[in-house]
């Protein structure tokens, strides 16, 4: 049996697969700043969403940019381009701060997340490229295995660090404080805010240096003529897993951030319903997001386990229909036992991303370069979908439904889409293989 990891990349690997962890940090200590900024300037959860919209505005903008970039240098290349990117957006906290204004801080997030859209295209396609074909979907699973590691520090910090220090003022309470009152409020908030960004600024710096020091540039290949953009794209096109692979990957992302970026507000109004505070209603509603990551990280290893006996697209199928069904339970049942569900979504999406990334790339040769782009500008679906699923939080519920349960019917809608296309991908591997024994 080939290896998944050959001696040779050990070294890569590992560095690489440090970087999935530090892109997961940045994934998960932002998903509850959405509840963080509407307290802190007084806005709508729609307003609030906006940072969403600039965090994965971010990955869509600069992912084609980031392939064509890889493709003339080379991996490291556009390693280094995005560590440097992602230091500066953090670092860009400190004169958002000091502007006490929103949107420098939706700039600084889109900087960010530009150096983020270069990781991604950059790596995912690297560590399919270290070894054997026949491992390369079980190699990304183990390397994005790691992406959870660093959404649980992200979320940690959040919760210890931001959430827990912000000022306990309520939302209501907020809102009667006198001007002089609140600037001073916001100011203090947006420091504790800012201060975990800019320490992992200078991580990245750090970590930086080591990737220039340590990971040798990969051999440069000589493209032929029809590895221009032109024939690159029309055969990407023309191929359906990958086609269909881009569209999956938009709801596969949009159900992610959606599920960990409201569970703040699901729970929120569930604990408040028991008689708790408002922020010790959104402390332990982000301790429940931890649980879930952790079984999202958990779940991710036993996925790359069973990968070993059931093939990708059979097993994203089964997964998706089970956080289709849980996602029912978010919907109609209120109180804990929706959040329960909520919880358990992570475990079901957990195989998702590198899967649909490793299928949707499968026989693209040395088209994934910017194959990797498309799948990346799929991130968008994190842009998108949230702020939508936020108009519906603000407006109001149908029946007994609250309009936070009634919200949820979008990643419901993601989840059918990823179904539709584990079983399209089944189907066609089977038709192929028909074909082969003719």
């Amino acid at each position: 049996m080939n290896k998944v990891v050959e001696k040779k990349y050990l070294l890569a690997f590992v560095l690489v697969t440090c970087c999935f962890a530090l892109w997961g940090f940045a994934n998960d200590i932002t998903n509850p700043m959405v509840k963080a900024f509407s307290k802190i300037f007084r806005m709508s959860v729609t307003d609030g969403a906006l940072v969403q919209l600039a965090f994965y505005g971010g990955y869509f903008c600069m992912a084609l940019p980031a392939a064509l970039f890889v493709r003339k240098f080379s991996y490291k290349a556009g390693l280094l381009m995005g560590l440097g990117l992602y230091a500066v957006g953090a670092l860009m906290f400190i004169p958002a701060k000091a502007t006490g204004n929103y949107y420098p801080f939706l700039i600084a997030y889109f900087v960010l997340t530009c150096g983020l859209s270069f990781l991604e295209t950059t790596a995912n396609p690297y560590i399919l490229s270290m070894g054997d074909k026949d491992t390369a979907t079980r190699r990304l699973n183990l390397a994005q295995a790691f992406n959870p590691i660093g959404s649980l520090a992200g979320m940690f910090v959040a919760m210890k660090f931001i959430q827990a220090k912000l000022n306990p003022l309520s939302t209501e309470e907020r809102a009667l404080l006198s001007e002089d009152q609140f600037e001073a409020v916001k100011s203090a908030d947006l420091a504790v805010l800012s201060r975990p960004y800019v320490i992992i600024g200078a991580v990245l710096v750090v970590f930086f240096v080591v990737i220039l020091l340590l990971v040798k540039p990969q051999a440069k290949t000589e493209e032929s003529p029809d590895q221009n953009f032109g024939p690159t794209v029309k055969r990407l096109w023309q191929n359906k897993p990958y086609r269909f692979g881009v569209v999956a990957q938009f709801f596969y992302v949009g159900v992610q951030i959606m599920c960990w970026t409201f569970i703040i507000q699901y729970g929120t109004r569930v604990f408040m319903n028991e008689g708790m505070t408002e922020q010790a209603a959104e402390v332990l509603s982000q301790r429940y997001n931890i649980v879930a990551m952790a079984i999202f990280c958990a779940s991710r290893f036993i996925c790359t386990f069973l990968l070993k006996y059931i093939h990708p697209s059979k097993l994203l199928t089964y997964l998706g229909i089970a956080g289709a069904v849980l996602v029912l339970g978010v919907i109609f049942l209120d109180g804990r036992a929706g959040m329960y569900c909520l919880v358990a979504v992570s475990a079901c999406m957990s195989l998702m991303f590198p899967t649909i990334y490793g299928i949707a790339l499968t026989d693209t040769g040395n088209d994934a370069k910017l194959g990797a782009a498309g799948l990346i500008m799929a991130i968008l679906g994190g842009s998108v979908l949230p702020p939508l699923q936020a108009r519906i939080i603000d407006g109001s519920g149908i029946g007994s439904i609250a309009s936070v349960n009634l919200s949820f019917i979008l990643p419901l809608i993601c989840f059918v889409v990823i179904v539709l296309y584990g079983s399209f991908i089944t189907k066609h591997n089977l038709s192929h293989a028909e074909s082969a024994e003719l």
